[in-house]
């Protein structure tokens, strides 16, 4: 099951947009699929910045927690923006109808939390 809950938000001090643009569950855990406009430093390009790197931990709304379980993210075949998903763990109860996210931002010695609440169909 996969949905676009469709929230943008000001990211990094306001210098990148977030944007979710989907959720989707399987039976050990769950996708979370997102863009940063404009694309984030390459960490292979040290003239392009520190590297930014990303962290989940979530809860719903009956009390559970979810941990990080990874992710994967590059540019867009354009060139625009940075693509990518981040998985949390363990699976969502299909009850839940709220998931309660932090995303953190971490770049050079500086951390950057953002907080999103997500509806869960």
């Amino acid at each position: 099951m996969s949905q676009t809950p469709g929230h943008v938000v000001s990211v990094l001090g306001g210098r990148y947009e977030l944007a979710v643009l989907g959720l989707s569950k399987s039976a050990d855990s769950f996708d979370l699929e997102y863009s940063v406009t404009p694309p984030l430093p390459d960490a292979g390009d040290a003239a392009s910045g520190s590297p930014v790197y990303l962290r989940l931990e979530a809860a719903d709304d009956l009390g559970n927690e979810y941990t990080d379980w990874g992710g994967a993210y590059g540019l867009s075949p354009d060139g625009s923006q940075t693509r990518g998903s981040i998985s949390g763990q363990p699976a969502l109860p299909p009850d839940a109808h709220t998931l309660t996210v932090r995303l953190t931002f971490m770049t050079g010695t500086q951390e950057t939390e953002h907080q999103l609440s997500l509806p869960l169909s």
